[in-house]
């Protein structure tokens, strides 16, 4: 038999994954702890803001996932999410997003970006609270399609249709917790209030594409 990680064409191959054991703290690193035995990472936003941290490497297609427990209290006008891109900050970026939205721990928020254009946004009824315990996001990204999965359940599904872009530059796996307060003047995660700081958010079990990351440099 062939060896499949030589025929990447082959939809197993994007399938397998591999613990996260290292990541890089892109700002705030006190705000973040990663635990690699127990494959445990703990983002906190306080006085102090907030943190995001990242795969070291990047991937090119592939599955991504992690067990999340979103931070408790009232959490109006943080983001917190699990996402791939590019490269953060980059206005050219791919991206693929897992976006929840902290005026409501019931809906989750989903949207895609190609080479800097989004606007894909479609916002899903969890049928639960996220903060009440450990669920699995999972996004299976592959050359003509994307999948969210949450609990074993696909809420969404988008293909390539002919010849229009669609994500396909290798993209680190992120995560964040942030004050979104001034977008839409609030309308979008509400206004923070911190009434109830420290929030703490929660990634188990986080695993990557189990094939050779693509490139691994910020450029």
């Amino acid at each position: 038999m062939a060896d499949p990680a030589l025929h990447p064409e082959d939809p197993a191959h994007h399938h397998r994954t591999q613990p996260l054991k290292q990541i890089a703290v892109d700002y705030t690193p006190e705000a973040c702890s990663h635990c690699a035995e127990s494959d445990t990472i703990a983002l906190t936003f306080d006085h102090r803001g907030g943190a995001r941290w990242r795969s070291i490497s990047r991937y090119q297609y592939g599955t991504f996932k992690a067990l999340i427990k979103c931070p408790g209290g009232n959490t109006s006008g943080l983001n917190f999410n699990l996402y791939l891109s590019s490269l953060e900050g980059d206005k050219s970026q791919d991206e693929i997003d897992f976006e929840f939205l902290g005026k409501d721990k019931t809906v989750v928020q989903t949207n895609y970006y190609t080479a800097g254009t989004g606007n894909r946004e479609a916002v899903h009824e969890l049928g639960f609270d996220c903060s009440d315990g450990f669920h699995e996001y999972v996004i299976v990204w592959l050359p003509g399609s994307i999948e969210w999965v949450i609990d074993g359940s696909r809420v969404r599904k988008v293909e390539k249709i002919g010849d229009e872009e669609f994500p396909e530059k290798p993209m680190f796996l992120y995560a964040s917790v942030w004050d979104a307060s001034y977008i839409a003047e609030g309308s979008w995660t509400g206004i923070y209030a911190g009434s109830e700081a420290p929030y703490v958010c929660l990634y188990k079990n986080v695993c990557v594409p189990a094939s050779a990351a693509v490139r691994s440099e910020i450029e």
